[in-house]
């Protein structure tokens, strides 16, 4: 765990786990967006908010490194970070811990669009978010 990631804790529920008790492998990428959302929210940028702007940002591509299982009730923090972002397109990167023990890793790439689902130049649109997306790299 390097750079200045945000730490997003949560509790694994029930209906997350699969019939061997153990957190089902889709629910990981779940994981990824709420630790997400979380982070953009501690840094100012409210999902909610840029959408009522026309801002949208699809996931275009994710990927999930399962390195120990995670369970029912288990606490877990889920260590978060933008590592790429140049006013189109931002990657995102994830570590998952459970008791200090890194249980996984992932990435999720995102473009930005606007309501009618094209790519924009959020440095020439909206030049103030662009800067405070660039300054948390």
């Amino acid at each position: 765990m390097d750079g200045n990631f945000v730490v997003y804790k949560r509790r694994n529920n029930y209906y997350e786990t699969d019939q061997m008790g153990i957190i089902h492998h889709s629910n990981y990428i779940r994981f990824f967006e709420e630790a997400r959302l979380y982070m953009m929210k501690e840094f100012g940028l409210d999902y909610a908010g840029l959408e009522e702007m026309g801002i949208i940002i699809p996931v275009m591509s994710v990927d999930c490194k399962y390195i120990k299982p995670l369970h029912y009730d288990e606490q877990i923090d889920i260590y978060t970070k933008i590592t790429k972002f140049d006013g189109i397109k931002m990657d995102v990167e994830y570590e998952i811990y459970r008791d200090g023990e890194l249980c996984t890793t992932g990435k999720s790439g995102h473009c930005f669009l606007d309501k009618q689902l094209k790519p924009f130049r959020m440095k020439k649109i909206y030049p103030d978010l662009y800067e405070k997306l660039n300054s948390i790299l």
